[in-house]
């Protein structure tokens, strides 16, 4: 649905005029302007009040996280200080003589 043109709105002027008179006719204007001002205002009002349950449903969840997320930087530098204070616990490598190695004399059967 496009907006109305000239046209359209004079045809509509034209029918309103028919329709209620010349005396009318502000009375009238005067009544619509009224209604969608409140209209509006009410609109606002719903839409502000809307806002405001929004943000107070989400503040708590908003604070949980930020709880949950503290919570978890402190756990992962709990892990990592101590991954990096604990001594290694991998065995180190066995070092290898040049020297050649005994045979054990093999058994005949």
């Amino acid at each position: 649905m496009g907006q109305l043109g000239f046209q359209e709105l004079f045809v509509i002027f034209l029918i309103a005029l028919l329709v209620f008179g010349p005396r009318k006719l502000p009375e009238l204007g005067k009544s619509l302007g009224k209604g969608l001002r409140e209209f509006k205002r009410a609109t606002e009002d719903l839409k502000s009040s809307w806002e405001d349950q929004i943000r107070e449903v989400e503040e708590p969840f908003k604070e949980v996280s930020k709880d949950i997320h503290k919570d978890l930087d402190e756990a992962t530098r709990d892990i990592t200080g101590s991954f990096e204070s604990a001594p290694s616990s991998a065995p180190e490598p066995a070092h290898q003589s040049t020297a050649p190695a005994e045979t054990a004399p093999k058994e005949t059967v």
